[in-house]
Formats: C-alpha cells, sequence, structure tokens
C-alpha cells in the first residue's frame, strides 16, 4: 500500500481533533489469573473480578487484561501470517479482494470510494459460512452467504488464523458470563444469542504515514457488535474518549495483553448502564502497526432490545427492537456505496419521550 496524503484524501479523512492527548496506560488494566488458577471457583475471588470489569465497563467503556489464558503462540502465529500476507504486492492481495457480493477478505483505502481510514485489512469469519439477511428490507427472508477468502501465501494463514479465532472465542465467552454477572443476570444469559455467531476478524496493517497530522488509522466510532477483544503490536495507536472530560486517552501497549470494550449491543441490552464508547487510532511516520480486532457478534436472527430484568421499578426501555443481522447488513453495504440515509446507528433506536 503505497502511502501518499493528497488533497482529496485530506478532505474525504477526518483530520485529527485538536484537543491534548493524555499519554497514560489511562483505561483500566484488570489480571485475570483469578480464572485460570485454583481460586477460580472462589466466590470471593470472582466476585472481586467481576466488581472490577462492572466498574471498567460502567466508567470507561474500555479495560486491558492480562493473564487471560490465551496461548501466546497463536498470537505469534497470526501476527506473522499476517505480516507475510502484507508485504505481498497489491496484485497478489487483490486477489481475495473483498466486494459488494462476498464483504470478507482484503481491501485497502487507496482503493475504495469511502475514504475514510489509513490502512489496509483482512476480514474473516469465525463460523464458515456464516449468513446475514441479503437486504436491508424488514420483511425479506433471503440470505446472503459469506465464505472466507483464503490466499494462496502465505499457506499457514488460514489455520493461523482459525487457530487464534478459535482461542480467542473462548476468552469472549469469559468475558460474556463476567459481564452478564456484573449486571446481577445468570452467567449464561448471553450465550444463547450466540449460537450461528457472525462473529469476524480482522487484521489491521497500518503503513507509516508522511504526514500523520492529515490522517487517521481508523476515524473516531463506536463498535456495533456485543464486544471486541483486540491484540496490537507495541507501536501502539490506539486512543479512547474518556467519559468523563472528553479527552482522547492513548492506550499504552502491554505485551501479551487484550484490549476490551462493549460494543453498542451490550449498551442496548444494559439499558444505557455500560456504553459503547468512541475510540480511534492514528499512524505515525516512522513505523508500521498492526493490530488484530476480534468482533464478537451474535447471530443474525438475533433481536436486540434492553434486557427487562434490567428494567428497574417505574424503568422503560431506552430502545426499540431491532434486528441485528439488519444492522449488520447496513454497516457491510456503506463500505461499498453511498447510502440514500445516514449509517444506520444504535440512536436511531432510541425511544423518545
Amino acid at each position: 500500500m503505497a502511502c501518499m496524503v493528497d488533497s482529496a484524501f485530506i478532505q474525504a479523512s477526518e483530520h485529527r481533533p485538536k484537543v491534548s492527548i493524555l499519554e497514560a496506560g489511562g483505561i483500566p488494566l484488570i489480571d485475570l489469573s483469578t480464572l485460570n488458577s485454583s481460586n477460580s471457583n472462589s466466590p470471593e475471588a470472582l466476585s472481586g473480578l467481576v466488581a472490577e470489569i462492572g466498574a471498567a465497563c460502567k466508567d470507561w467503556g474500555f479495560f486491558q487484561v492480562i493473564n487471560h489464558g490465551v496461548p501466546l503462540q497463536l498470537q505469534e502465529r497470526i501476527e506473522s501470517a499476517a505480516r507475510k500476507f502484507f508485504a505481498l504486492p497489491l496484485e497478489e492481495k487483490r486477489k481475495v479482494r473483498r466486494d459488494e457480493e462476498n464483504p470478507l477478505g482484503y481491501y485497502d483505502t487507496e482503493h475504495t470510494k469511502n475514504v475514510r481510514d489509513w490502512k489496509e485489512v483482512f476480514d474473516f469469519t469465525l463460523e464458515e459460512p456464516a449468513f446475514i439477511p441479503a437486504s436491508q428490507e424488514p420483511h425479506s427472508q433471503e440470505f446472503q452467504t459469506l465464505n472466507n477468502q483464503w490466499p494462496h501465501y502465505p499457506p499457514e494463514m488460514r489455520e493461523a488464523c482459525m487457530e487464534y479465532a478459535r482461542g480467542v472465542e473462548k476468552l469472549a465467552y469469559k468475558f460474556l458470563e463476567l459481564i452478564s454477572l456484573s449486571l446481577n443476570l445468570p452467567p449464561g444469559r448471553f450465550k444463547g444469542f450466540f449460537k450461528d455467531q457472525t462473529t469476524f476478524i480482522r487484521l489491521n496493517h497500518y503503513p507509516p504515514c508522511p504526514e500523520p497530522q492529515l490522517a487517521l488509522g481508523v476515524g473516531r466510532h463506536k463498535d456495533g457488535g456485543a464486544l471486541t477483544i483486540l491484540a496490537q503490536d507495541d507501536v501502539g495507536g490506539l486512543e479512547v474518549k474518556r467519559k468523563t472530560d472528553g479527552e482522547w486517552v492513548r492506550v499504552k501497549p502491554i505485551p501479551n495483553s487484550y484490549i476490551i470494550n462493549v460494543g453498542d449491543i451490550i449498551q442496548v441490552w444494559s439499558n444505557d448502564k455500560y456504553e459503547s464508547v468512541e475510540h480511534r487510532v492514528v499512524v505515525n511516520s516512522q513505523k508500521e502497526r498492526f493490530s488484530i480486532p476480534f468482533f464478537f457478534n451474535p447471530a443474525h436472527s438475533v433481536m436486540v432490545k434492553p434486557m427487562e430484568e434490567l428494567l428497574e421499578e417505574n424503568d422503560t426501555p431506552k430502545y426499540e427492537e431491532y434486528n441485528w443481522g439488519r444492522f449488520f447488513k447496513s454497516r457491510k453495504d456503506s463500505n461499498f456505496k453511498k447510502q440514500a440515509v445516514e449509517n444506520v446507528q444504535i440512536y436511531h433506536f432510541r425511544v423518545t419521550k
């Protein structure tokens, strides 16, 4: 991917806001060793961890974890495969290029009509094939089949990607349980929504950019799914918008850690008790950066609405029910063509009095 910042890119991309950046670890750091020790069944130890995660979800929407139990070699293998793939000539990478018919595979923002972010990516789904609605129309019964597109090189890429995905999936289900417990719900309350899940994993490559002040690796956004589990290298670049004052806090990379954030679905399920928070990625002029977000998403058929158990006395749902598959379909379609309406957001479903 060439790195040139021209006037068209500058106009299309989101300029970095002129605000102070706090150089700090910032988001809460949580040790998950309790889950992998002989004390994992101890009510006292587990209750302390649940309280930490609940506070992080409420106050930040983000937290960083260590001693998570995912073998380091899984991340090393997928990172190695990603570096080999992104180092290929563009014409080789584009042999598995995504398109409107199949939104999985490779793309780079230099060759898309919707230029916002300075990066190139490779997407694949955990479940293969995966299914989403073929149309955003509410009564359509047709479905689109999503099949992964695997490159011929590096030959180990498919195995490395799927082994990593299955390893992180186990961690994702643990977080679902812990977040459910933090909301005073049974630990398995959310699990059923993820049968036939639409989870996908993205390999991100951010090349060095000669004018980083004019570009973002990823513009400010919120994640539409349930949970995101992010692995990043030691270069860093993720910034989180702090809820208390709106300042952007740069997340310091910690070796063999993951960054977790709740997405829009958990915000709706919790009826705003937990909030999906804005974040972005900055680029730099010296080093390339790699990261791997795991977007934990439910089945396309899931209807998302506030949990009745979380509605307190005299409390009312703050969101109308919506279908996750059509929400996801709308987001994917916006990558290929300009929509006639604003990209769907959960605030479109907010109940107004």
